[in-house]
């Protein structure tokens, strides 16, 4: 049998393959909170390995997107349970991804009307978030100009990751990630370009980089670092995120420092992409040699493309996004080499209801038709 598909012990959490479902912004709760729908969604994926939800705003300060499920009131704590509790029916784990967007926002959703926060003033001008249009109705708008956080704010903003993270251990999470990747708040504090400040947040990588680390540190004395995860994207451009002076030797000064805490994983998503810039050579293996913990990749990964990198051994576990929109049963169909459904992406963000969530069949191998999915 494959490796990809036999069983990882993820700091005390087994899982049954090293197949992880990445995650993935579905904008499918009219009322910010996780529904019936939601619970049914991921119980249907619930034979990867491991679960990631998609990103969960840890306050409205951190939402950048209409309708995201959120993890900050008793509510959402409550409807959350729902969700693990039917993961955990199928025999699935699952991690909760903690969001906060930064300058990714616009004043539409911001309470009160607000400017969004970031490391500085500098605004993301060449892309859209899902927020209010000046007629009132809901679509892509440019993000707001944003203002710096306070040095007390930041602060602020970390114990908002701290009882989002102790929420989810009560929602039944097997974990959290905190999603440092794809030029959201934390990828905003380590560009030199986007982090003007110069309190200790700001200027020298070290300084850069506290915001994040200082995070990671608190999530793993409040709910311990053996069920913290975190994400990154080396060298990405998503939303607007430029290269900035520094580069190669923030991200692996990043790899050191998370190197010196004990994690359940690192989420690495450094293959190019459409939206991404091309990764220096060997940066894969450089950041494998300076962390040695779990290192979880993502980015247009295979199943062939998977147990390649299995055999190299730069990488442990392996997400998959789009392909799991279109296939709950993906572990299965990659075991046996099933054919892989086709996703309708006009139905990837925005609609409500079950078509294009809930309603992809799974492979029915014994009369080689497809059947719905329970």
């Amino acid at each position: 049998m494959s490796k990809l598909f036999t069983s990882y012990d993820l700091s005390g959490v087994m899982l049954s393959n090293r197949v992880v479902m990445a995650p993935m912004t579905r904008t499918r709760t009219p009322s910010n909170t996780a529904n019936e729908l939601t619970a049914l969604y991921y119980a249907q994926r619930a034979s990867a390995g491991l679960l990631i939800t998609e990103g969960l705003p840890i306050s409205e300060e951190g939402r950048g997107y209409l309708y995201t499920p959120g993890l900050y009131t008793d509510e959402h704590t409550h409807a959350w349970k729902e969700v693990t509790d039917a993961v955990h029916a199928k025999g699935g784990k699952i991690f909760a991804q903690l969001w906060h967007v930064g300058r990714m926002s616009h004043v539409s959703i911001q309470p009160g009307n607000q400017s969004p926060v970031s490391s500085g003033e500098v605004p993301a001008t060449n892309t859209t978030v899902y927020a209010w249009t000046e007629d009132g109705k809901e679509g892509p708008v440019l993000p707001s100009v944003p203002r710096a956080l306070r040095t007390d704010e930041v602060q602020r903003v970390t114990q908002d990751f701290v009882s989002s993270a102790r929420r989810a251990i009560e929602a039944g999470f097997d974990g959290v990630e905190l999603m440092a990747a794809n030029a959201f708040v934390f990828d905003q504090f380590l560009s030199s370009s986007l982090n003007t400040r110069d309190d200790q947040y700001g200027g020298s990588i070290a300084n850069r980089q506290r915001f994040m680390l200082e995070t990671i540190d608190a999530l793993a004395e409040a709910i311990g670092g053996e069920r913290v995860g975190v994400r990154i994207s080396p060298f990405g451009r998503l939303y607007d995120l430029q290269a900035f002076d520094g580069e190669e030797e923030t991200w692996a000064s990043v790899a050191s420092a998370l190197n010196e805490r004990t994690l359940a994983y690192v989420h690495l998503n450094y293959q190019p992409t459409i939206t991404a810039a091309e990764v220096p050579a060997g940066f894969g293996a450089a950041f494998r040699k300076a962390y040695r913990g779990t290192l979880i990749g993502a980015g247009g990964f295979t199943r062939e493309l998977a147990e390649a990198e299995l055999e190299k051994g730069d990488l442990d576990l392996f997400a998959f996004g789009t392909s799991y929109i279109s296939n709950p049963d993906l572990v299965e169909r990659m075991k046996n080499g099933w054919p892989l459904a086709e996703p309708d992406r006009s139905t990837f963000y925005g609609v409500i209801g079950a078509k294009g969530y809930t309603d992809y069949p799974v492979f029915d191998a014994g009369n080689e038709s497809l059947k719905t999915v329970a």
